[in-house]
């Protein structure tokens, strides 16, 4: 699977870049709001891990963009930040997040967040599939012998 970051600090780009392509996944990594919504439009991701407080665009408003950008898949999105009041939570969430992590993130606790990303991801693929499947046999049986 594809990951999208959106890291300004480079050290936390980098430490999370690790552990994602540890755990197997396709990591395009970058340095803020901008490049990361210009990589999102390009590319077909899945999964955005995106810090909050960056240049050009911030993370939360990364999220709007993607909660509103038209595409047939869901893209699940962790928020990290190391903003930890209630009202950043809840800013995070209004904007489109599916979970949030603090900063600094133990890395354990995010990927148990990965693997339910990868989950929810998952079971949204097998919901489109069975749809896809009812509707063609719906099709099938309007129009027998077609």
């Amino acid at each position: 699977m594809k990951v999208l970051i959106a890291e300004d600090d480079r050290d936390s780009r980098e430490l999370l870049g690790w552990i994602l392509e540890k755990l197997g996944y396709q990591v395009v990594a970058t340095t803020n709001g901008k490049e990361a919504w210009d990589a999102f439009r390009r590319g077909r991701f899945r999964l955005v891990v995106s810090d909050v407080l960056m240049p050009e665009i911030d993370g939360l408003e990364l999220c709007r963009r993607i909660r509103k950008h038209k595409q047939s898949k869901y893209t699940y999105v962790i928020i990290i930040t190391a903003l930890i009041g209630k009202k950043d939570y809840l800013d995070g969430m209004e904007a489109g997040a599916d979970d949030f992590v603090t900063k600094p993130f133990d890395p354990d606790e995010l990927k148990a967040r990965l693997r339910v990303a990868e989950r929810i991801i998952s079971f949204q693929e097998q919901s489109a599939l069975a749809e896809e499947a009812m509707v063609s046999d719906l099709e099938r049986q309007r129009h027998p012998g077609q």
